[in-house]
Parts: structure tokens; sequence; C-alpha cells
């Protein structure tokens, strides 16, 4: 077996201490001669040194790693935050580690064990929010926990989300503006804080313009129930006119159930979803939706989460970062003149 070089291998070809390198390798040179960091690039590209991270983590008490999870990674949304989230740990030289708990609080438990075994410097998550117990320990061992999208009342963890009720009464008052006045909203579960609002957004809306909201127009409940649900809901004897999606994925199953029943959109219905979906603007006819900037909270979490693994903001503070919505107006909602 070949033996693999050491510091003190790479200190000796550059005639320097162990600690000269070691400072050089965590990067605290401002004030080392040129000459000197040349020596020690040399010999670490020479020996084909690479330092040992799980000892300079437990030395520097950081394994400069993070754990990320998102709730579905199918969402566009978990993409673009995750990929937000790497960006600004590549800019700061962390790691990040991403797992996709699909909504189910044993996975979410797993991770968070897991991220913990390999001893993450901090977390942020997309909580299912049946783990309650878990976020209270995470929180009493001192681990920096950033929330993103979904909220849980009962601690204090920084949390960054969109203004969700502001965004279900934009997204109803639109339609309402275009003369709709039976307008069904079709959601996934209605378990979590951000399908709440976004539904109490809805109700608002049609309670502000005197309009009763009609529980037989609304199905909160698991998509792949559609194939049945949406059908009876489009044939009532007075059906909707316009549909409201909770989410991109809401919206990929009801597509194909328009489609097959030969619906026109805008024509027959109009139709609005939430989330930027990817080649919106490119579908017949193009998509309006209500669009929540995913990438810049994923920014502003992973901000949040190494100001507070560095010692810079406290830790179990409890603050809300909430985005505005944008609605961006397409064909599917519009009236045809």
């Amino acid at each position: 077996m070949i033996k693999k070089p050491t510091l003190h291998d790479v200190a000796s070809l550059a005639s320097v201490s162990q600690s000269t390198v070691s400072q050089y390798l965590n990067g605290r040179y401002k004030h080392m001669g040129k000459e000197t960091r040349r020596r020690i690039e040399h010999s670490i590209n020479t020996l084909q040194y690479k330092p040992n991270a799980v000892a300079r983590g437990l030395k520097q008490k950081k394994t400069t790693t993070i754990g990320i999870i998102v709730a579905n990674i199918l969402h566009r949304f978990s993409t673009q935050v995750s990929r937000a989230i790497e960006d600004i740990c590549h800019q700061f030289e962390y790691h990040a580690i991403i797992c996709n708990a699909d909504d189910d609080a044993k996975k979410e438990k797993k991770y968070i064990d897991m991220l913990k075994a390999k001893q993450v410097d901090g977390f942020i998550i997309i909580p299912t929010g049946l783990n309650e117990d878990l976020y209270k320990d995470l929180l009493e061992e001192r681990y920096p926990l950033i929330f993103l999208d979904r909220k849980v009342e009962a601690l204090p963890i920084p949390t960054v989300s969109l203004k969700n009720k502001k965004a279900g009464y934009e997204a109803a008052t639109h339609l309402l503006d275009q003369n709709h006045r039976n307008i069904a909203y079709i959601s996934s579960p209605l378990t979590v804080n951000t399908r709440k609002e976004r539904y109490q957004g809805y109700v608002q809306a049609l309670e502000n313009a005197g309009i009763e909201v009609k529980e037989e127009y609304v199905f909160g409940g698991d998509i792949n129930q559609l194939n049945h649900t949406l059908p009876d809901i489009l044939e009532k004897n007075h059906p909707p006119t316009a549909l409201i999606c909770g989410n991109d994925r809401v919206l990929k199953n009801v597509l194909p159930i328009l489609k097959k029943r030969d619906i026109s959109i805008p024509q027959h219905l109009a139709l609005l979803t939430f989330d930027e979906v990817e080649f919106s603007e490119f579908f017949t006819p193009t998509i309006t939706t209500i669009e929540q900037p995913a990438y810049e909270m994923g920014v502003q979490a992973a901000e949040l989460l190494l100001q507070r693994i560095n010692g810079k903001a406290e830790q179990q503070r409890e603050e809300t970062y909430e985005f505005e919505p944008k609605l961006k107006v397409r064909e599917s909602s519009l009236l045809k003149k």
C-alpha cells in the first residue's frame, strides 16, 4: 500500500514548520511571505497532499458542511432554493448535503439523525411540521437551524417564507377581476401553513367580493386522487369557470385531466397556478402564475445560517423573513375578447 503524504512531509519538503503549513491550509497566510507560500503550494502539488477533512473539522470544531432537508425535491421551488443555498456555500467554501424527505416525517427524522452523525455545522429545513420534538432537540443541542418556506409556530426558529396569504388573495382577486365567480381551488393536503395560508387568502378574496365559498369547488388532499375528484368538480350543475392550482405538482396532475376532457383554456376554464412553472411562457396557452422568488429565498436562508454558524447572529431568535409574491399574468387566465 502506498503511504499517503502527511503534513510533516509537506513541511519538510517546503522547509517550514508544520504549524506554518497548517496556517496556509486554513487560509491564514495574509502576513506570510510570497516565497513561503510558493514553496508550500509546490510541496502540496508535488506530494499530491490531501488534507484530512475529518481531522481538520475536529480540530476547528467545524466541518464546513451544512445539511439541507427539502420536503419534496420534485417541486421546482425545492430545486431552486437548493441551488441558491449551494451557490452561497460554494462562495464561502462550505459543503452542502441535500436530502429529500418526501413530506414523510420518518424520512425527515432519518435524515436529521444522519446529518448529525456527519457532524454538520447547521441545518436548513423545509419542515414536515410533524417532528416538533426533534426540532426542539436540535435547538437544545445548539445546532444553528433555519426553516424555509414553512413555519412551526411553537418554536423560536428563524424562518424564510413567502407572504402566502397575500399570494392566495392576489390569485383569487385576479380571477374575480376577469369576472369569474365560480372559482375552484385544488391543493395538496392543507396540513402545512404554506398551503393553509394560500387557501385563507383565496377565501378572504371571495368573501370580500361578497361571494360564498363553495366547498364543492375545493379539494385539499392527495393529488393522486384528482383523476376521480376533479371530473366530479367539473361536472357540477354550475361548474367552475376558473381554477387555482396550489402548486406546480398540482398543475402537473390537473393539465392531463383537462386535456383528456377537451377543456379549452381559457375559453372553457381559466387557469392559474402558484409557483413559477418552467417553460410556462412557452405553453399554449401561456400559463398565469403566482411566483415566489425561490432563489432569493434560498440565498437569504443560507446567509442567515452561516451568520449563526460563525457566531454573527443570535441562535434562537424568532424572526420571520417574508418575501413578496409576484403575479405574472399570461393567457391562461385572461378572458378572450
